[in-house]
């Protein structure tokens, strides 16, 4: 999550006397969930007045027969004090892998600034009043950012899961809204092939505009300020997929020396072995043509992707610029993985990069 946006807007606003319904997209399936809700970026204490959840997406009418309320140590609501996080009790609905979930919260407020996951790349809905277990029609659709839904836990078989961390391309900027084809969708829908003991669930910490060195305004703390939370402290991690830096690189237009990326990568590394947690590094995909292209800043692309190909230093390293990379120019995207900006993949791209994830180095025992 990240920061309101500025005065006028959604987050910046916040709600009043209102019902969010959202959609999360679910990599493992299983017979109980909880919800994470984030009002780390708050202002004032966040109530939560009614809660529930269905199988499904948050355009459909939830089925009765599964409509699950949520409880908060046992009672109806909870207020979640500002800067803090809350995790609600187990729900006991069977949900499918590879599946959608429909959250609904009731928002007395006024909520004040809203702790926001601005590309949510999935439609929000609102509604007037306590509308949590209310039909698709009393709502109105109201963007594609993400509101106080932090995450879903699933009570599970699976062997663990995998953290995906990193920057707009692993937030899925580009792909198609609502179809789930950001390429840690499409490595989950890999996983979910496997046999179900063979499993791990699929978390995204990608924020779009997040750099590693630096806090980004709305676009959040750093990766390294934020690694601890979205990868760390995240549940039953073995894995994380590092991806992040090509903001550092295109901000700076080309002043960063490549060693202060490295250096927080040889952090990561540490941080996580600590807690048992492998890291497979992903080279840093193309940016030729890019607004914030420069060829002082490529050259330093360059340099961090020998450093991950070469270092020895990663458990397992990923080649998204060699999967992505127009063989004729070596500083931009292939045109049929190019949307246009010159930077992000589009789904076509995301599923190459899905595709060259070796599933036996991000999940085993």
């Amino acid at each position: 999550m990240t920061p309101a946006g500025p005065a006028g807007s959604v987050s910046g606003e916040g709600f009043t006397d209102a019902t969010l319904r959202q959609t999360a997209h679910l990599s493992v399936g299983g017979d109980s969930l909880q919800i994470r809700i984030s009002n780390d970026f708050g202002t004032t204490p966040l109530v939560i007045g009614a809660a529930t959840v269905s199988p499904g997406s948050a355009a459909e009418d939830p089925d009765p027969d599964k409509l699950r309320d949520v409880t908060f140590d046992g009672a109806a609501s909870v207020t979640i004090p500002a800067g803090a996080e809350w995790v609600s009790d187990p729900v006991q609905l069977s949900v499918e892998g590879n599946s959608d979930l429909t959250v609904s919260m009731y928002l007395p407020g006024p909520t004040g600034p809203a702790s926001v996951h601005s590309l949510g790349r999935a439609t929000s809905y609102l509604a007037a009043g306590d509308a949590t277990s209310s039909t698709a029609e009393s709502y109105g659709a109201l963007d594609t950012s993400r509101y106080f839904l932090e995450g879903i836990d699933t009570a599970t078989k699976a062997l663990g899961s995998v953290v995906f961390f990193g920057d707009s391309i692993t937030d899925g900027f580009a792909s198609t809204v609502d179809a789930n084809l950001r390429y840690p969708d499409q490595v989950a829908d890999r996983l979910m092939r496997r046999p179900e003991a063979r499993q791990c669930g699929v978390l995204n910490a990608g924020i779009s505009g997040n750099r590693v060195l630096e806090d980004a305004g709305t676009a959040g703390v750093s990766a390294l300020s934020r690694f601890e939370d979205d990868v760390i402290d995240q549940t039953g991690v073995r894995t994380v997929v590092l991806l992040e830096g090509i903001n550092d690189i295109g901000r700076t237009a080309g002043a960063l020396e490549p060693e202060s990326l490295i250096a927080v990568y040889r952090q990561f590394i540490e941080r996580a072995h600590d807690h048992g947690i492998r890291v497979v590094g992903a080279t840093l995909t193309p940016y030729g043509g890019a607004g914030y292209y420069t060829d002082e800043g490529e050259q330093d692309r360059q340099a961090v992707n020998f450093w991950i190909r070469t270092s020895g230093e990663f458990d397992a390293v990923v080649d998204f610029d060699a999967v992505v990379r127009d063989p004729r120019d070596r500083s931009r995207l292939q045109t049929r993985f190019d949307p246009g900006d010159h930077l992000h993949p589009n789904d076509a791209g995301y599923a190459a990069m899905a595709s060259a994830i070796n599933l036996q180095e991000i999940c085993r025992r």
